[in-house]
């Protein structure tokens, strides 16, 4: 069956909006018709080469959609379920899953190495981050896909499968941030919008968003920021100006950029824990003196995929939804069809908007 998607064809090389041949789901897969897909940096992460993925493929990795068919063995799921998508689903084997830690899961990206469609002219074609989303259906591993909660919007529920899972976890399981605590978050985009809601939603005493743009406070603010910061060389003394010359209890990189690791650390009073969820390329290197991690004491984690574990947290957050705790409409700054990806991306790249949701 022919249907739409957003082809990467080369690394560097611009998104192809084309037909694909997609296959019926074979054994342990299921076939999703998607609501929706959010436009993730991720995304253009795997278009620029900052992580390695085979192509050409099909991109797209946070989406939500209605099972269509499944495959032999397939029991959990049946067509008509609304469901989300998880492009990195844990095999419960590795060393990594025995801990528990399934977000660092060995084997957890295999799946974009398989064949998932073919152009018209035969050419193979890998699914990007394992589910494909930028298409009007997609055939995955029945792990990659996570029935729906109820009362969770279908189109909306899309931003669930990475942004506010990475925001959330970065919040309550990586930094584990404590009511009462000032928590500074750098970056506005998807991730930092659903980091700012999740701040908001542990108790923080003060939330600060740090952006380049003046342009993103009125959607920091929206999203629980108490405090806006415009990027500059003083963040970090502003920031320890509105925490009593202290520096925030925990800063919460989303940028992946060595300047904004190094700011965020310096933002962080002594004692304090500095996260870095953002995705920079091996270039961005940040450095620091042995003296100063003695003396500021701080703590500095990375944080994949929010620490979370998909199935155990996306009822959680279906929870704030329904409690009107988590607003994720509040987190699209768009709403664009298949043939505005390509646009999205360039949008992404002038660090303009929050998260572009294709609706299907």
């Amino acid at each position: 069956m022919t249907v739409r998607a957003a082809v990467l064809p080369a690394v560097g090389a611009p998104l192809e909006i084309t037909g694909i041949d997609l296959p019926e789901p074979g054994p342990g897969q299921v076939r999703v018709r998607l609501a929706a897909a959010g436009v993730c940096h991720s995304d253009l992460s795997l278009s620029n080469g900052t992580m390695r993925v085979p192509v050409p493929a099909v991109l797209g990795h946070e989406g939500a959609g209605t099972v269509v068919s499944v495959g032999e063995g397939v029991t959990h799921l049946a067509p008509g379920a609304p469901v989300v998508l998880n492009w990195a689903p844990a095999c419960g084997d590795c060393h990594a899953c025995a801990l528990g830690e399934v977000w660092l899961c060995a084997n957890a990206l295999n799946g974009a190495a398989g064949v998932h469609a073919r152009t018209a002219n035969g050419t193979e074609l890998h699914p990007g981050l394992n589910v494909a989303a930028f298409a009007e259906e997609t055939v995955v591993a029945a792990s990659c896909v996570l029935p729906l909660p109820d009362g969770v919007p279908l189109t909306d529920a899309a931003l669930l499968g990475c942004a506010v899972l990475t925001g959330y976890g970065a919040v309550h399981h990586a930094a584990r941030v404590r009511r009462g605590e000032t928590v500074a978050v750098f970056g506005a985009g998807g991730v930092g919008l659903a980091t700012l809601q999740s701040a908001r939603i542990a108790g923080a005493s003060r939330i600060i968003a740090v952006d380049v743009s003046p342009a993103k406070e009125e959607l920091a603010r929206a999203a629980g920021a108490t405090d806006f910061v415009v990027a500059s060389d003083t963040t970090a003394r502003e920031i320890r100006a509105l925490t009593g010359k202290q520096g925030a209890d925990v800063a919460i990189e989303c940028v992946g950029r060595a300047a904004t690791i190094r700011a965020a650390w310096d933002s962080t009073r002594r004692g304090g824990r500095t996260t870095v969820v953002g995705i920079g390329g091996k270039d961005q290197e940040v450095t620091f003196n042995a003296l100063e991690i003695f003396h500021w004491g701080r703590t500095l984690s990375g944080c994949v995929y929010g620490n979370t574990d998909p199935a155990r947290d996306l009822p959680v957050l279906a929870e704030h939804v329904r409690q009107g705790r988590l607003d994720l409409s509040a987190l699209v700054t768009e709403r664009i069809g298949l043939d505005g990806i390509p646009a999205a991306f360039e949008n992404m790249l002038a660090g303009k908007g929050g998260r572009a949701l294709v609706v299907f």
